[in-house]
């Protein structure tokens, strides 16, 4: 039975193989369509690279970017207009559903495509540059703007489209409706939904770059293929934020220095890498300063030496100091849009390395202070010593022998949590157990982790 199952267990894995590397083809000469209702940010600049990449590869007569977004950062605006300027297959941005908008970032993006259209009752423009949703002052308000205008004046020379609208959406926030932004060439067309688009867009010539060769769009019976957020895509898209990485990371080294001061404990340390490798995905899509992350590895190495040192001193405050350093640094975009760790995360993992360090320090100066056992824990004085199975031992585990933890394997059979042991020699720091006294009838009971039945 056991030989059965196995070979149809291989005969289902090979199945899966032959399926990802035979069926998974997209057809060539299709239509891609990815839509994007979202801030414009690293995770989104992310996804545009990777479908306007996957159809390129694939062939696609066409990929069309449905947007409505309200702006974004202007590093990530500057990679997507990149790609679309680079693109290898024609290329089209529509604004829509009916409400939606391109604002700011999202005017930058759609008059990059080869192609820009609208829906009815939706706007573009407001391009005017901010920081943090404030508008910016003096000369690096002069400085910005003025390279924001220069930008989209020549996206627009590049695409044929209206420089001195482009300009002035950047320098006045000047905002237009789709009929509008058609009467001043700002973009090509207004389509009520995206089937009425593709019909509009068929048999249309057009250049993918200056100097190529015309094409016509031929989009008569082109199969359609939606391109949207991969799972590590949306993940990214809720968790990418300097914030949450920066307080996961920290959190997660604490939990760690709590297993390290009692190993026993395992669900600290498990939560701990868990919350560091979420951290460090989250700083993925982030521009981030190796200095930045520097400080906080050497803040969690300077709390991790203040757990062994008595009290809290020059240690644990050198690690807080490099720990809010580093989350002040994590960030190395210098632009006037990237993303920071606030003031409130700052003091959030501070206050909190402040009391887990501080109470581990206390308690360790606490164990240190009491009254050592009589001619100290040694080899010897271990031998004869019994206790109790903290962890059921079979064959390792771990006993509590007065008041102190350690690891354990049996001379003998399984033994139960809970049950009495005592201690037949050392091996290192292992101690050999065998059970003081009677265990269940029947043998051993699963009362712990590891434990077995037997009989």
């Amino acid at each position: 039975m056991r030989r059965i199952r196995i070979a149809l267990a291989l005969l289902v894995l090979c199945a899966g193989i032959l399926l990802a590397f035979c069926g998974s083809d997209a057809p060539r000469g299709a239509i891609h369509v990815s839509k994007l209702a979202d801030d414009i940010g690293p995770v989104s600049a992310n996804f545009i690279d990777r479908a306007v990449g996957k159809a390129e590869e694939e062939g696609a007569v066409l990929w069309v970017l449905q947007l409505d977004t309200p702006g974004g950062l202007l590093g990530s605006t500057d990679k997507i207009v990149q790609r679309l300027l680079a693109a290898e297959v024609p290329t089209a941005v529509f604004v829509s559903p009916a409400g939606a908008r391109a604002a700011s970032a999202g005017t930058f993006i759609t008059m990059a495509a080869h192609i820009a259209a609208m829906a009815p009752n939706t706007q573009i423009g407001a391009a005017h540059p901010v920081a943090g949703g404030e508008n910016l002052e003096g000369d690096l308000r002069d400085k910005v703007t003025n390279d924001a205008a220069a930008d989209i004046r020549g996206i627009a020379a590049v695409r044929g489209r209206n420089e001195e609208w482009a300009e002035a959406a950047v320098r006045e926030s000047v905002s237009i409706t789709g009929e509008e932004a058609v009467e001043l060439n700002v973009v090509d067309l207004v389509a009520d939904h995206l089937d009425d688009l593709l019909a509009q867009l068929n048999g249309r010539a057009m250049q993918l770059n200056a100097g190529a060769e015309p094409l016509v769009l031929d989009l008569a019976g082109a199969p359609r293929i939606e391109s949207g957020y991969s799972l590590s895509e949306r993940i990214l898209n809720v968790i990418a934020d300097p914030n949450f990485a920066f307080i996961m990371i920290n959190i997660g080294g604490l939990l760690l220095l709590v297993e390290a001061w009692s190993p026993g404990l395992v669900g600290p340390g498990i939560f701990g890498v868990i919350l560091l490798v979420f951290g460090f995905f989250a700083l993925g899509p982030l521009d981030t300063n190796p200095a930045g992350i520097t400080l906080l590895v050497i803040g969690l190495v300077l709390l991790a030496v203040e757990v062994f040192v008595a009290g809290f001193g020059v240690f644990g405050i050198g690690g807080i100091v490099s720990i809010i350093l580093g989350g002040l640094l994590l960030i190395g975009d210098p632009s006037i849009d990237a993303p920071a760790v606030s003031a409130w995360a700052l003091g959030t993992v501070g206050a909190v390395a402040a009391v887990i360090v501080g109470g581990i320090g206390i308690m360790l100066l606490i164990d240190r202070r009491r009254p050592p056992h009589p001619g100290g824990w040694t080899g010897e004085t271990m031998i004869g010593q019994e206790g109790v199975a903290h962890r059921a031992i079979a064959p390792d585990g771990t006993v509590l022998v007065a008041s102190e933890l350690w690891s354990a394997r049996t001379a003998g059979g399984p033994i139960p949590r809970g049950a009495p042991v005592r201690i037949l020699e050392m091996d290192g720091m292992t101690a050999v157990v065998e059970a003081a006294g009677p265990l269940p009838a029947g043998g051993s009971t699963a009362l712990g982790d590891g434990a077995v039945r037997e009989g």
